[in-house]
């Protein structure tokens, strides 16, 4: 293993770290106020980090003409909206649960990457999803007692992070990672401000230091990430993404008094596996032939 792709594992765990330190915070916060006003605070200085970051490397003006602003701002307005969900699943069904459930995204990528971006999926991966959503299965246990709906929750915020996450596929195509992370920024902030700003209520002197440490992370994590992929390929690092699962789980346990249910360990360990082995098939799938 050379030293760039050390690194780019290293940063890879200190993000993962982070954006658990983020959902902590976001499951306690979340709690007491609502989930619209929590994410639009985090969008504010998500934003002002954004607009710093592309005038740093001088490409404001490149940046506010993309090829294609209709799907940059669709989804930017995605993953703000993925975000709600994804929180309200915390405060829900607690951080365990909920991230046990959404690590089923890369399954929903790579079974959605043929109709939306025309890529081939061999039997392969198909079985490997197939075999994920038997994990999904596992944890939600629909058939044993009286199926919880707010299960489904997570579920709808996995969903919505594959779109976007094959919509910025599709950008890539014709604008740059800078152009996308501006828009992601920027079109986040407007539509969580106009949703938000009506549901606006007072925060204590002690939660707007939690909220101020969210903010932190939020940007700290995406900028340990941008990092990441500049030393190594995403297809190595992306395996160990997974790891904010175990950090997650410690957090729901120790501090919130989370339980790590047996089905949920099983369903949770299913998922993951069958979620690196598509990763690993889809970067074979996309090696050139020497």
């Amino acid at each position: 293993m050379d030293q760039n792709t050390r690194a780019g594992i290293l940063l890879m765990i200190g993000a993962t770290f982070v954006f658990a330190l983020q959902d902590g915070i976001s499951r306690h916060l979340g709690g007491t106020y609502n989930v619209w006003m929590i994410v639009m605070i985090r969008y504010w200085f998500f934003a002002a980090f954004v607009i710093w970051l592309t005038r740093r490397n001088g490409s404001l003006r490149n940046a506010l003409r993309p090829a294609r602003p209709y799907l940059q701002a669709f989804r930017g307005a995605l993953l703000a909206l993925e975000i709600c969900v994804t929180v309200l699943s915390f405060v829900l069904l607690g951080l365990v649960e909920s991230h046990a459930i959404f690590t089923s995204y890369p399954l929903l990528i790579a079974a959605f990457s043929g109709p939306v971006l025309g890529e081939t999926v061999g039997w392969r991966r198909w079985l490997a999803i197939g075999i994920g959503f038997i994990g999904i299965l596992v944890i939600l246990q629909p058939g044993v007692g009286v199926f919880a709906p707010e299960a489904i929750v997570p579920l709808i915020g996995a969903l919505m992070f594959a779109l976007y996450g094959l919509l910025t596929r599709l950008a890539a195509k014709t604008d740059s990672t800078q152009t996308s992370f501006f828009w992601t920024g920027i079109v986040g902030a407007v539509v969580m401000t106009v949703i938000g700003a009506s549901f606006w209520e007072p925060m204590i002197a002690r939660d707007w230091a939690w909220m101020a440490l969210l903010c932190v992370t939020g940007v700290l994590g995406h900028w340990l990430l941008i990092k990441c992929y500049e030393f190594a390929e995403a297809s190595v690092v992306q395996p160990f993404a997974y790891l904010q699962l175990v950090f997650v789980a410690i957090l729901g346990v120790s501090l919130f008094g989370e339980e790590l249910r047996t089905n949920v360990v099983i369903g949770a360990a299913i998922v993951v596996g069958a979620g690196i082995f598509t990763l690993i098939r889809s970067r074979r799938a996309t090696r050139p032939i020497a």
